[in-house]
């Protein structure tokens, strides 16, 4: 770099062969009362020097020398908000200027100057890279690797402090600023700081925090997971002391790192040939064991989406698999041993197996799961990546959450064996569809539904038996639209209402003291009359709850002998009474495009032969298309998701656009195995081409839609 500067303090600009951009610029002054300077500034090949002046034989000020690493930010309006001036900001190794001018399209050009001799500086490589590539070169001839070791200190353990990073960085590099946040600083701060963090686990007396403050940093500032495999595989290299205790911290770092993250394909080739060499080099030692159970990770690896929780690298630093608790319908659970890699579709796999529903021509899904509210996981989706987030869920909401197994896609309910677990889950939510209200029943229905499950949970009446709440048996929007109904009946107005509506005194006088007076006694009537009101629906839900619960248990002493199994099959007969059953119902905003712009708050239901529109509440569909008609399907923008059934295109604004998808896709794709086993094997898939949406050729009639190929 010092070849680049001209030594001399004088020089005459129309000697300089390579002038791009000049003019005037003012220069932040750092640690002066004066906070900006006005300079002549000279942008050349090499570097952006700055004069006294223009003329020939200026005296130079400062050089701020250009390479690969250099970067610029861009002028900002909030800057220019702020100052009445349009910045830029140039960082170099040793030198950072920031730079004004009132003209936008003056700091444009200079920014854009500046950025393209940036992009035409051949890339800086730091010496630990070459070290990485000669090596790589040589990893044959172990003696060749021997000497690069042993002449280059930066390969091997040390106990000071580390002054830059092992690889580059961007000076000044702005990906920290989506973090900003969390207190980072750019990345080359942040690779010096974690080396320190890194020491600091040989004394550290609970390892764990300090593991996870570096996976964190890693996982929100990517370019920083390279630099600590590269600091990790020096501080495991040449250590002094290797059986040690607090040198092992590093390598459970590295097994923590190994299932948290992958490096890029260069780092990762240097780090299996350090595995290997630790390997060769003390076989049989701890030292061996965690490199073995690295390369292994390395295998299975995908980017996780969050930090390992304390649990989980509890369990990495002693290479153990961790337990995990699955429910499942009723109150049952089991608990399975899962690794970092283990995915949700290979637990759905395991507990079918365990409950011996892997002949069952339905399929399961895990769900996230409390007393409120449930979402299916996606398959691929990783069980260590899912508890931690059900951890973090629960300690900020102090909600119980839970990792469900239940039927996901009901292709055959009919063919279910009344005897079987099956029979349970399918009785047990049936039962959660309708408390939730989501399934369109009469009062009296919904009653007979209640008593049934009394008797098969607790068996024959008695007035000894704890009876579970009302909540547990019977949709609760049913009692509030009965008491509600009551209630809107007309009333008398109480006096002072009557006297508000005669008087238009608060409308006249709405500013001023007066106004104020008038408008606290205005809400003071309003608050009290609310609260009358709060008290009277809450004692009329009471009433009508005591009353409905009374009509279940008189209903519940006439099922006196019926065996759990008779109830289970009443209950589901009673349910089965409406056509959609068996589908999943989401609440949709619907629109018809052809239409204009009709709304209407419904329930979409997806089942295993068609999609169908209903009314909240109401047992017939408003409309229903079966597959076959139905030409594509997919999401149309951030909310909306579209179905397009011959010439009609329906518009769905909706929350779940994730759920609906995978669970049509789901069914098609139950559809398509089915098909494939024989049953009208002409239809063809055909890939789309529109992202988001998928589409289907038939050699005859379209009755099977395109699975995605890309996540949604």
């Amino acid at each position: 770099m010092k070849s680049l500067i001209i030594e001399k303090n004088k020089m005459g600009l129309e000697e300089e062969p390579e002038l791009l951009v000049k003019g005037w610029l003012l220069r932040e002054v750092p640690g002066n009362w004066i906070k900006q300077r006005r300079h002549w500034f000279v942008l050349s090949q090499d570097s952006l020097d700055y004069y006294s002046g223009p003329e020939k034989g200026a005296r130079r000020l400062g050089t701020l020398v250009i390479t690969s690493l250099c970067s610029v930010i861009w002028p900002d309006k909030q800057t220019y908000k702020e100052t009445g001036h349009w910045s830029i900001t140039v960082y170099g190794r040793k030198h950072c200027f920031r730079l004004y001018t009132k003209h936008f399209n003056e700091a444009v050009h200079w920014a854009c100057a500046i950025q393209k001799i940036i992009d035409t500086k051949a890339p800086v490589e730091t010496p630990t890279q070459l070290l990485i590539r000669d090596i790589e070169e040589n990893k044959f001839n172990p003696e060749v690797v021997e000497h690069i070791y042993q002449h280059n200190l930066i390969l091997k353990y040390t106990q000071g402090p580390l002054y830059a990073p092992l690889l580059p960085f961007p000076y000044g590099s702005q990906e920290h600023t989506y973090h900003s946040g969390k207190g980072y600083g750019s990345v080359r701060e942040e690779a010096v700081k974690l080396f320190n963090c890194l020491q600091q686990l040989e004394s550290a007396r609970e390892p764990v925090p300090i593991i996870q403050g570096v996976l964190q940093t890693c996982l929100d500032l990517r370019p920083l997971r390279d630099e600590v495999y590269c600091q990790l595989v020096k501080q495991t290299s040449y250590t002094p002391a290797p059986y040690t205790a607090a040198h092992l911290r590093y390598w459970q770092l590295l097994t923590c790192m190994s299932c948290t993250f992958l490096p890029g394909p260069t780092v990762l080739k240097y780090l299996r040939f350090h595995l290997k060499r630790i390997q060769s080099q003390s076989p049989e030692s701890e030292m061996d064991n965690y490199a073995s159970f690295i390369s292994e990770a390395l295998e299975k690896t995908k980017c996780r989406e969050c930090v390992p929780s304390w649990e989980e690298i509890q369990m990495l630093m002693s290479r153990q698999e961790m337990l995990c608790t699955v429910h499942y319908p009723g109150p049952l659970s089991c608990q399975l041993y899962i690794s970092s890699h283990t995915t949700a579709n290979e637990v759905v796999r395991r507990m079918q197996e365990k409950l011996g529903l892997q002949d069952s021509k339905n399929t399961f899904a895990l769900y996230e799961q409390n007393a409120l509210w449930e979402q299916p996981v996606a398959a691929g989706a990783l069980i260590a990546d899912i508890l931690t987030s059900l951890s973090t869920k629960e300690s900020e909401s102090e909600a119980q959450w839970k990792l469900c197994f239940k039927l996901y896609c009901l292709l055959d309910a009919d063919s279910i064996s009344v005897d079987s677990i099956e029979y349970l889950f399918l009785f047990e939510q049936c039962h959660e569809m309708v408390v939730r209200g989501q399934l369109p029943a009469c009062e009296e229905d919904l009653q007979a539904l209640a008593s049934l499950r009394l008797q098969c949970l607790m068996g024959d009446f008695s007035t000894h038996a704890p009876c579970p709440p009302l909540d547990e048996l019977f949709p609760g929007h049913v009692l509030e639209a009965q008491v509600l109904m009551s209630l809107s009946a007309p009333q008398a107005l109480p006096p002072c209402q009557v006297a508000d509506q005669g008087c238009p005194t608060t409308q006249r006088f709405h500013t001023g003291l007066l106004a104020g007076t008038l408008w606290s006694h205005t809400a003071t009537a309003a608050h009290k009359q609310k609260v009358e009101q709060d008290m009277r629906l809450r004692s009329r839900l009471k009433e009508e709850a005591a009353a409905v619960m009374g009509s279940i248990l008189e209903r519940w002493k006439v099922l006196a002998g019926y065996s759990r199994r008779d109830s289970m099959a009443a209950y589901l007969t009673i349910a089965r009474q409406w056509s959609g059953f068996g589908c999943t119902l989401y609440e949709v905003d619907f629109y018809i495009s052809s239409t204009g712009s009709f709304s209407q708050k419904l329930w979409l239901g997806v089942a295993a032969t068609s999609v169908s529109l209903y009314r909240q509440g109401e047992a017939e569909a408003l409309e229903s298309f079966p597959y076959g008609q139905i030409c594509s399907y997919g999401v149309s923008d951030s909310n909306t998701f579209k179905i397009t059934a011959g010439d009609r295109d329906l518009l769905f604004e909706t929350t779940k656009l994730t759920e609906i998808m995978q669970l049509m896709n789901a069914y098609f794709s139950a559809i398509r195995r089915q098909r494939g086993k024989g049953e009208d094997a002409d239809i063809t898939i055909t890939e789309s081409t529109e992202v988001g949406f998928r589409h289907l050729v038939s050699t005859h009639t379209p009755t099977l839609l395109e699975l995605p190929s890309h996540p949604v």
